[in-house]
């Protein structure tokens, strides 16, 4: 049976005792600072970055044809976060991918994020920790420098 107790009352609202208080404290990461969950801001800034450096690049070399701006985003993602763990946006921005336990994220989870990335869907839903399901699908994190 539930009780009033289990439910809580409508003026102190539901026991929040058990959630986190900050992205990233259940994965053990500092609450800010380096180190700390990167936020929505920096995430937002550094997509930007690489999409309008790829925009850049695909018209000038090919016309500005959206599947070759989509294609050069990608490559730019696949092989500098496989290589060193950020992309021109994400260096910019000041923050860098890793994997769950501290360890370089590799060229497997850069080539698999990306392509979740390139999707759209999976970078925009996301856990309480801020985590993308591209990033939880290759068991990686955005983390400040």
């Amino acid at each position: 049976m539930v009780s009033r107790k289990d439910l809580g009352s409508w003026l102190t609202g539901p026991d929040t005792s058990g959630i986190s208080k900050y992205p990233g404290e259940r994965l053990g990461l500092p609450e800010s600072g380096p180190g700390s969950m990167a936020r929505a801001g920096r995430r937002i800034l550094g997509i930007c970055i690489d999409w309008g450096l790829a925009l850049v690049i695909s018209n000038f070399a090919f016309g500005g044809n959206q599947w070759a701006t989509l294609a050069v985003f990608a490559i730019e993602q696949i092989l500098l976060i496989g290589t060193l763990g950020y992309s021109i946006g994400h260096r910019i921005a000041g923050i860098h991918v890793v994997r769950l336990g501290g360890g370089p994220a590799g060229p497997l989870a850069a080539l698999v994020r990306t392509l979740l990335l390139c999707l759209v869907i999976p970078a925009v839903v996301f856990d309480p920790d801020q985590r993308g399901l591209h990033d939880k699908a290759m068991n990686t994190i955005l983390i400040r420098m």
